[in-house]
Order: C-alpha cells, then structure tokens, then sequence
C-alpha cells in the first residue's frame, strides 16, 4: 500500500500552562467546554442550562411529588436587583430561612431509628421557644396562628402526634428591627405559601428579640387540609419560601440602592464568619477552575466589579487567617478549608456571645471575664458541677439539642450542648453536675470487689463492720445502701446474682464489667445530674437535707476555687454551718470547724419527707404512712415530687401516702400498682408482677 504523506489528522489535547505557578498552587489542566462555561458564567447564564441541561428529575427532597415545584422554578435564580427608570439600581430585601424537616412517626412498615425524633424532645422544643426572655420587653415567648395572638401551643403538638413529620422554619430578615408587625408579616407569608402549595396550613409561631436580629420560629405540620400528608418540593424550601418573604418585606421597607448594599458588605470584611464576600470568592475560583481573579482589566460578573475593592480586601483578611493565597497581583487562590473554618469561627462566636448574655442576664458580666470562658459543645472531656445560668436550644434553635451555660465551681463559666431529652427538668438557678463518658472503673464496684469474699460472695453486713472499723464514712448503713443499689442495677444487667438479701454474687471482673455497663448506659456524651433544684441562697437556710451539707459531710470533695461560683459556694457553706450549729443539728468547735452526727444527712432529709409528706397527705384526704426500714408497703403509682434533697415516688393504696425514693425505671409504671420494701439507710427493694425485684 502506497503511504501518502501528506494525509494527516489533527488531535489537538488539553491546553497547557506554561506560566509560573506558586509551589503551593497546583493549576488544573482547563479544557475547551470549561473555558465555554466560564465565559457564560461570567455574561451571567447558567452552563447547566445549555443544550436541554437542567431539564430532568429536580434536587432535593420531595421535588419529585412534593407541592410547590412548578413555583419554585418559577422563583429559583430569580434576579433580585432591577433598574429604575433614571438608571440606579436597587435590590430586593435579603431575608434568610432556615429549614428543618423533623421525623415524628416512621412509615407503615419502616423501624424507627435515632433519625425519628421523641415526643419529648418534640415537647420541649416549643419550651425553649416560649421561654422567659425572648420579646422586645424580655418576657416569655407568646405562640400565635393565623387567627390567634395567643394559641396554644400544645393543643397544637397534641394534633399532630401522630404526623409523620413537622416542618420548622426560622425566618430572619436582614433590617428585622424596622418591620411595624413581626407577627403580621409572618401571617401574609403562611397566606403565600398557602397559595404556592394549595392547601391551607395548621401552624404556629413565635417571634423572638433575643438577637441582634428579630426572627420568627415556626412550625407547622406535615399534613394538607384534607388530613394527608404534606410533602413539599425541595426547590420550594430551599428557594421559594425566602423569596415570597422578601417579597412582602420589601414591600412594607422599600427597595435598598447600591450604596445600602454596599454599607452591608463594608461591615463584613472584617467578620470572623462566613460570609456573602467569601461566597463570592469561592464562587469566581470555581467558575475560573483556578483562582479568584480580581485584576481590574478581568472579564467577569458585574457584581465582582462593583464590589472588587471589598473583596480584595477581604482576600487580604483570609490571607492573615491562613486560608488564602495571592499567587499573583490580583490573583488569589482561596483554601478549601476556608468555608468549613469560617463557618466553625462563626458559631463559636455566637456561643460566645449568648454565654455573654447569660451573664449579663444574672448580673455577672463584670464579675466574670473572657479568660473563664470554655466551650466545650458536645465534647465534654472532664466533670463539670455548678450552677445553670441559661438554657436554650443550640445551633440556630431549629433542632433538638440543648445549649446550656454553667458557672462553675472550678472558677470557669462553661458551655456543654445535650439531647433535650437528657436535661428534661434542668432549668436556670440549678445546681447540676455534667459528667462525660466514663473512662475509669466506679469507685463502688472497686470497693465491693475488695469486700468480696475469695468465693466471689458479698455480703453487705459484713461490708457496714468493715466501713465502721476502718471509719471510711461517718454513716456505714448509708454507705453500703449506695454500694447495694448499684448491684441492683448491675444484676437487672445479668453481671451480678442475688441470692437473698445479704448474700450476692459477685464475678471477678466486676470493675471491667461495670465500666462496659456505665458506658454503654451513658453514651457517648455528657450525660447530666441535678445536684439540687434551688440555689445556694435558699440552701442555706432550707429545712431539710441540701447539697451544701452532702458537700460538708464530703468534707469538700469538690474542687472549689477563689473566685466565681467557687467562692459563692464556698460562703455559702460557711453560712450553712452557722444555721446548723443555731438548729442544733450541729456543734461549734470554733475557727469555721463543726461537728455533725454521722447520719446527719438521713436525719434532715427524714424530717423533710415527714414534713412534706404530711401536707400532701393531707392534700389527698389521706394518711400519712412513712415508709421505715423492713416495712413493706403497696399502692399506686401517682407521680414524683422534687425535694432539694432529691426526687421521690408518690404512692398512694386509697387509705395511706407515702414518699420514696425515685428511679428513673419508676417512669414507665406511672399509674401502676407497685411496692416494695424500705432498705436501711433509705434505699428500697421494689416488687413488681412475678416478684421481680428492682433495688434502688
């Protein structure tokens, strides 16, 4: 065969860069229908809409069936700025939403699983949200509807527990504060987008001042007027319902000129936040595949060019915080951490600044500084025990863990986020401890490991002769009741055997065992106690047991410093002393030192469930059956009260009442008939159908 050549074909590759990079910039090979693409981005289109490209199945949840996708295509990528008729041009106000798609129910035949959240945790979301403080004049939160200034929030919860899911929207405009009528605003908004889904909606919300910028909570349920379920497209959440809220407060505040924007972006130059700037930069990286080009003589959006002078000097600050690059004059190359790091700087600066408030809000602002703040999130590391200053939801408040600020006694204000279901009943002025998960054996496994006879037998009469010859604590009996409620829980676990009441059964490895037990109880984070449900004022002079006098009897076990709550609790316990030697409950050995009774603890908290137990009884046309050690006692089940020395089970068998102590298996037995048997030192052995015991 004859080769002709002249007959050749051209293959023309990937076009190369010859020009000097920065070793710490790698530039990607760019092709063609790249270069295509940015050349339409910058005139302002969407690459991802040529040639029939955007045409199929939409993003996000529910577009495929949900309601309100036809508008939301209509109100996506919609232009907020125009021109007016002398040429200036102005934008539409910028509202903010966010949006949560809470699970109550699983689907017919689906398991529930961690993502399907509790009616508890349901229950005390709309706590938080009427909470104390949160109007223009710092009182509670006030729900209203479409109708009413004041509905009822939880005939609103009661209609939908049986929905499979509730939306929650937190809708925030940027000049909030200038709004005539928050609440109006909000119902012209849930008119509209009763509009845009065709189908009337049962919610409720919430305004809150507590910010710098007024928002509205609001829930609503996830089902339509005819009683099916609700499923909103995606686009609409994510796109539809900010416009339609635009819409209405740019009718009430006006359209903002060029030169308002700009006093806007000015303040966010030097934010320690993510912010539209930043998106701005990554946005003109992602379109130039490489850098953030913001030479002057650059071809690219109007907005970059109006706005240059601010995003370099943006660039410059991301530059001193590490997380940009100029490769060349001009040219910025912006980190791929610098969204995810900004963003992380934004929320600790909001933790920071509502644990100011806290502060402010218990007149400590100037009593404790910046120095003794620590956030810890959910990542509790070490004990933490003082008093609760604030609690709110965490986050934006849309979800359902819990943000607290504890005074500490170690000196240090402290911030710690929970499930809403693990601080149920903790509110501000509380004296709790937050522990994290446990890494060491419990001290009372140990002990009763050592108490153990070389057969693996326990005895707990023979533990009492131990702690009284070694004087280990001042009160022996009440000593081992805690060691033998612990084996109670541990046996109802399958570690431990009892086989009566002064014999048990104890393996070897019980401090290994117990460890795996505590651990996989407690969870993997922090997990919190209420030490006393009134503060250390009302302590000190409280008839009864507190938390001040266990500290005493502990001899100050917990590590208190001189300063902050450490030395509030520190006086106050001094203070306690004197109130207990004037009861004569104590006696007075002179320089700050008392002497106390061993069961000093028992006696108060004995005389308080007497005297308490006594109006109650009365209360209920009842009589008053104290419950004594080796007596047996029966009734029903009707509820707990909390007493500064702890909470206790209310029973009642129609004729006596009786108050003992309270476990948190006792929850699921509301209503039940139960007994048991009083323990000395105070604990109870509990009988429930086949005699099955529960120590406690």
């Amino acid at each position: 065969m004859t080769r002709d050549e002249t007959d050749f074909r051209i293959r023309p590759g990937k076009p190369r860069d010859h020009q000097p990079r920065s070793p710490r910039v790698r530039r990607k090979p760019q092709g063609f229908l790249a270069e295509v693409h940015q050349a339409v981005r910058r005139a302002g289109g969407d690459p991802n809409k040529l040639a029939g490209k955007g045409k199929g199945k939409a993003s996000g949840r529910f577009n495929a069936r949900g309601r309100g996708a036809k508008v939301a295509a209509e109100l996506k990528g919609r232009n907020p700025w125009s021109r007016g008729p002398d040429g200036s041009r102005t934008r539409a106000r910028r509202v903010t939403v966010k949006a949560r798609i809470v699970k109550l129910n699983p689907q017919r035949g689906a398991a529930r699983g961690r993502s399907f959240v509790s009616t508890k945790a349901v229950d005390a979301h709309l706590r938080y949200l009427e909470r104390d403080g949160v109007t223009r004049e710092g009182e509670r939160g006030q729900v209203y509807s479409a109708t009413e200034d004041a509905a009822d929030g939880r005939n609103f919860l009661d209609r939908g527990r049986d929905d499979r899911h509730q939306f929650r929207f937190i809708v925030s405009t940027e000049e909030g504060v200038d709004l005539s009528d928050l609440r109006q605003s909000t119902r012209d908004l849930m008119a509209r987008m009763e509009a845009d889904l065709q189908t009337r909606l049962d919610w409720i919300a919430v305004d809150h001042y507590n910010t710098g910028h007024p928002h509205t909570h609001i829930l609503v349920r996830g089902v339509t007027d005819q009683g099916k379920t609700l499923n909103i497209a995606g686009d609409y959440i994510a796109h539809g319902i900010r416009e339609r809220a635009s819409e209405i407060v740019t009718l009430e505040l006006g359209r903002q000129t060029e030169l308002e924007v700009t006093d806007q972006l000015r303040r966010e130059v030097e934010a320690d936040r993510f912010t539209r700037l930043d998106r701005m930069l990554i946005a003109e990286q992602e379109a130039a595949n490489e850098f953030a080009d913001l030479r002057p003589d650059h071809d690219t959006l109007e907005t970059m060019k109006r706005n240059r002078a601010l995003l370099i000097a943006r660039a410059r600050r991301l530059e001193k915080m590490g997380l940009a690059t100029e490769v060349r004059p001009g040219e910025w190359h912006i980190s791929d951490r610098a969204e995810g790091t900004l963003r992380a700087l934004g929320e600790r600066e909001d933790i920071i600044k509502s644990m100011h408030r806290a502060l402010e809000g218990n007149n400590l602002n100037d009593a404790r500084g910046t120095s003794q703040l620590a956030v810890h999130r959910d990542k509790l590391r070490e004990r933490i025990t003082g008093r609760v200053l604030a609690r709110e939801l965490a986050g934006d408040g849309n979800g359902d863990r819990v943000q607290l600020v504890i005074d500490g006694t170690d000196g240090r204000v402290h911030q710690i986020e929970l499930r809403a279901d693990r601080c149920d009943g903790i509110g501000r002025g509380m004296i709790v401890a937050a522990a994290p998960p446990p890494t060491e054996p419990r001290a009372a496994d140990r002990n009763i490991l050592a108490a153990t006879d070389s057969d693996g037998t326990y005895h707990p009469s023979r533990h009492i002769e131990i702690a009284r010859d070694e004087k280990i604590t001042p009160d022996p009996e009440r000593f081992v009741a805690a060691h033998v409620r612990r084996l109670e829980a541990l046996r109802r676990a399958g570690i431990v055997e009892r086989w009566s009441e002064d014999h048990w059964k104890v393996p070897r490895d019980l401090p290994e065992r117990g460890l795996a037990y505590d651990r996989k109880w407690h969870g993997p984070s922090a997990r919190l106690e209420m030490l006393s449900p009134i503060g250390l004022d009302r302590q000190v002079t409280h008839e009864g047991a507190t938390w001040l006098d266990k500290e005493l009897m502990r001899q100050g076990a917990v590590n208190l410093r001189e300063t902050g709550f450490g030395l509030e609790m520190k006086r106050a316990m001094e203070r306690r002393k004197q109130v207990l030697v004037q009861r004569g409950d104590a006696q007075d050995l002179g320089q700050g030192r008392i002497r106390a009774p061993r069961d000093l603890i028992h006696r108060l908290e004995t005389r308080e469930i007497d005297r308490v137990g006594r109006t109650m009884a009365a209360d209920r046309g009842r009589d008053w059956t104290p419950v004594k050690p080796g007596s047996r006692f029966g009734g029903e089940l009707v509820g707990s009260t909390q007493l500064p020395s702890g909470r206790f089970a209310m029973i009642d068998n129609g004729l006596g009442f009786s108050l003992v102590p309270w476990n948190d298996a006792l929850e699921r037995r509301l209503g039940q008939q139960i007994g048991g048997v009083g323990l000395p030192g105070g604990g109870v052995d509990w009988a429930f159908g086949r005699k099955r015991g529960l120590g406690l």
